[in-house]
């Protein structure tokens, strides 16, 4: 069996099918595997989530995930990396991190492969990929011949270190459709005017409720913190939110969830606008209170004049005017169509032997551990079933 890719995804997947007996050849186009889990978690490795469910992922087939995740639950991975005795904790919301470094995972993720005798081959560029009776796999040195064929190679994102489409041009190649891809998980820039009004603000960051519109799922919401950058938006709220954001929608952000700002204004014999900025910054940080206020004010203090500011706070409708693109993004949305592909095998239904698994297929989790649990269950899907 050949591996191309020495990802979560394609690490995973080569370990499992070497603990078979499989005779499994690991293909790495650069000079290191698992990059992207040793930058992942802020270097701790967020590997998996305690809340894993089908409704935390993105695809145009909503119950594709559902099998590959419920046969490798984040139990099973925890257990692994109890096995092999790394320190771990939940940060909040069901996210696991390791103690020490997300090292603990590529170096548990190694001494599996070495186990099952993988044979990992770093700075493996393929120039080609035939298939007739069997796949050849052509580096610029050698040549790899298999039945089986997993394609690990993940998506479009953090191209500076390595990301490429070459999953998508190979599944291409195979004749398998592709899901336009789109950066997900990433930072919303603003339009040159909001940039005007609150980007002197970056650093500032606010607890709130991020809402926008999706064609599929209707809306979807989140309550975490939002963070002011130079370009406009990020922290996990608006993370989550840029996954089901399309160019010309507006994201409304509710600046106060769960409170009432205004009634103490109501109660008070004072009314204006230092007034409204105390209450304000009561529960937004002090400069953001400040100065949506100043864009913001009623243009009266008279109970219809808070009705509005009450539902303005709640109901901050922002235009992004784009996002940070593939080098800010956690993960790429779309890619190779599950259409095409065995919800239980990740087997492409039109090329026997050849599989797709981890991110480079349309499949995107939440942020929070979720992307990784897809790429153990994808991996250990196609392992399986070999």
């Amino acid at each position: 069996m050949v591996v191309l890719g020495g990802g979560a995804a394609g690490l995973m997947c080569a370990a499992e099918a070497g603990k078979s007996g499989r005779k499994v050849a690991l293909l790495e186009h650069s000079d290191r595997i698992g990059r992207k889990i040793l930058i992942s978690g802020g270097g701790q490795a967020n590997f998996t989530n305690l809340h894993t469910r089908p409704e935390s992922f993105l695809s145009a087939n909503p119950h594709f995930a559902k099998s590959a995740l419920a046969r490798y639950t984040p139990q099973d991975f925890i257990a692994l990396v109890e096995k092999h005795g790394i320190p771990y904790h939940e940060k909040k919301l069901g996210q696991l991190f390791c103690d020490r470094s997300a090292s603990d995972i590529t170096d548990l993720l190694e001494a599996k492969c070495r186990a099952g005798n993988v044979h990992i081959v770093l700075n493996a560029r393929v120039r080609e990929v035939e298939h007739s009776a069997e796949f050849i796999v052509r580096t610029a040195n050698e040549e790899f011949r298999s039945t089986a064929l997993v394609v690990a190679t993940g998506g479009l994102s953090i191209p500076k270190i390595g990301a490429t489409s070459f999953g998508y041009d190979l599944a291409r190649q195979f004749g398998l459709n592709i899901v336009p891809t789109r950066p997900a998980l990433v930072p919303l820039t603003l339009s040159a005017k909001d940039r005007e009004d609150y980007c002197d603000l970056a650093g500032v960051s606010a607890q709130v409720s991020v809402s926008v519109e999706d064609a599929s799922n209707g809306e979807q919401s989140f309550d975490e913190a939002m963070l002011i950058t130079h370009r406009g938006l990020s922290g996990p709220a608006i993370l989550q939110a840029s996954s089901y954001w399309q160019p010309g929608q507006p994201v409304r952000i509710d600046l106060a969830p769960g409170q009432t700002p205004t009634t103490e204004l109501r109660r008070s014999s004072t009314r204006n606008l230092a007034a409204a900025r105390s209450a304000l910054q009561g529960i937004l940080p002090q400069r953001l209170a400040a100065r949506w206020l100043d864009l913001h004010a009623p243009a009266s203090w008279t109970n219809e004049g808070l009705d509005a500011l009450e539902r303005d706070l709640h109901e901050w409708r922002v235009a992004p005017a784009g996002t940070e693109g593939y080098e800010k993004a956690e993960v790429t949305a779309g890619g190779v169509d599950t259409n095409e592909l065995s919800s239980k095998t990740m087997e492409a239904r039109k090329v026997p032997g050849l599989f797709f698994i981890g991110e480079v297929v349309d499949v995107t989790g939440h942020l929070g551990g979720f992307n990784f649990q897809w790429a153990w269950a994808s991996a250990v899907a196609a392992a399986r079933s070999l």
